[in-house]
């Protein structure tokens, strides 16, 4: 199934106004069975152009779905992506919890890019000639889409997903900038705490072996649509921890070891 414009610009319209009242919206999956993948990317894209247009700036993407255990429960063989805008970018510190409807946080990386990368064959190393630095960034997602179908429980589809903007919400950038160069980054690793007790470890390993794939497979995958990415962008690697809930009041401190540590908090 191709969605017509019309279609795209309504669903579009539906998460919009999800996001701003915070009352989530039914399964676009299940209300169009027939939803394809390459649909779910056109009400995605269709919803950041809405927001781009209200004044919004993109500041770059974000990559998910990179672990095979998410891919399998996805029933998909690759990630997905989203995009970053200068609204959801916040500093360690107080994160205003009313912007979000069911919050929840994963700890990743950030690729800080120097240089352009594009075309149709990019490896990690050209992600690594190309990165200005990496950074410890927590992503926070979000479901303007209800994760569990209302009436029969069942989950939201990796379709609905994508719709909404891959689940992307907010970004916390905090700790060291570091040359990739100067990293193991595989072996880069995380604690995440939340109010004083640890709930997450994980390594970087965790994002399809080395946190620079994700990258090269999304300059790849925007070639076709004539998009790149830019220098100055930010590139959201992929988690590797599980998504942990936050809510009001919550403290999350996010130990990065020699990448550095930061708190920031549900205010």
């Amino acid at each position: 199934m191709t969605f017509p414009q019309d279609l795209i610009q309504q669903l579009a319209r539906e998460l919009q106004g999800s996001e701003k009242s915070r009352v989530q919206v039914e399964h676009f999956s299940k209300r169009f069975p027939g939803m394809t993948i390459a649909d779910g990317y056109a009400v995605s894209r269709a919803w950041v152009a809405m927001k781009i247009a209200e004044g919004r700036k993109s500041i770059g993407h974000k990559i998910g779905l990179t672990s095979r255990a998410m891919q399998q429960s996805s029933q998909i063989d690759e990630p997905d992506y989203g995009a970053l805008l200068d609204d959801m970018l916040f500093a360690p510190g107080d994160v205003p919890t009313a912007r979000f409807i069911a919050p929840r946080v994963e700890v990743e990386l950030a690729f800080v890019l120097e240089r352009k990368l594009e075309g149709a064959n990019v490896t990690v190393d050209d992600v690594i000639d190309a990165t200005d630095y990496v950074t410890p960034a927590i992503e926070i997602i979000d479901a303007r889409i209800e994760q569990f179908d209302r009436h029969t429980k069942a989950p939201r589809r990796v379709q609905d997903t994508i719709s909404d903007n891959a689940a992307n919400a907010g970004i916390v950038i905090g700790g060291r900038k570091m040359n990739p160069r100067d990293l193991d980054l595989p072996w880069c690793g995380a604690i995440l705490r939340q109010n004083g007790n640890v709930e997450e470890t994980g390594l970087a390993a965790g994002v399809q072996g080395h946190p620079a794939v994700g990258v090269a497979w999304l300059a790849m995958k925007l070639a076709p649509w004539g998009e790149c990415l830019q220098p100055g962008e930010i590139v959201l690697a992929g988690s590797f921890t599980r998504p942990v809930p936050a809510r009001k009041g919550d403290v999350f401190d996010a130990d990065y070891g020699p990448l550095g540590r930061f708190e920031f908090r549900f205010a």
